[in-house]
């Protein structure tokens, strides 16, 4: 498979930039793999890079992006985070990635089983890892259908608080960076939130999350 150029970067859309992480993850899940030089890929993009995608998601050690997506070098912006949250330097890592290297496609990617997710849910408290779960907690809070046991032992409550905190993190992008917006409402970017699920492999993307407009 070959590294993405400018000129190839440029000819995808948000829309193809989706289908690209969609194969790739059906890949995954069915154990192949692209065939691709990763040494030859390190060699061509020395000079430069024209990643299509920025992927905001956990730091969990079991939901790498490139892997489950089996993206090679120089296809994608990877951000990793506890609970795949904002901040001012993430959301200018994401304004880095699109508007000035190119990126065509924003996905806020969640887990099941997330660890930062269980924390809020406990409302854990630990040095700086408090402020960061302080993130988490308003997805939480929003969660209410769930009346009895909401903690980290009730794994309904916990899914739907960590769909909640994606749905949450891709309408920040929106609302905290105006650079992003305006991106989006042009249709020069897309964005989309979505879940892996570490047992399967499998990613499922939130159509209700999805802003893709066709230029």
């Amino acid at each position: 498979m070959k590294t993405h150029t400018k000129e190839s970067q440029a000819a995808i859309t948000p829309a193809i930039a989706l289908d690209i992480l969609k194969d790739g993850n059906q890949r995954f899940v069915n154990n192949l793999k692209a065939n691709r030089n990763l040494l030859q890929q390190a060699n061509e993009t020395s000079d430069g890079q024209h990643p299509f995608a920025v992927i905001l998601s956990c730091i969990d050690s079991r939901t790498s992006a490139e892997l489950i997506f089996d993206q090679g070098l120089g296809d994608v912006f990877s951000i990793r985070i506890a609970g795949n949250i904002i901040n001012e330097d993430i959301l200018g890592s994401m304004e880095f990635g699109c508007k000035v290297a190119g990126a065509k496609i924003i996905v806020v990617l969640g887990h099941t089983n997330c660890g930062a997710v269980k924390g809020a849910c406990d409302n854990f408290k630990m040095g700086n890892l408090t402020n960061l779960l302080s993130k988490i907690k308003l997805a939480v809070d929003d969660e209410k259908t769930v009346i009895d046991n909401r903690n980290s032992d009730n794994e309904n409550f916990v899914e739907n608080v960590a769909t909640i905190n994606v749905k949450r993190t891709v309408k920040a992008i929106m609302e905290q960076s105006p650079i992003l917006k305006e991106m989006l409402e042009s249709g020069a970017i897309g964005i989309v939130g979505g879940s892996h699920d570490i047992g399967t492999g499998k990613v499922e993307f939130y159509l209700e999350t999805m802003i893709i407009l066709v230029r």
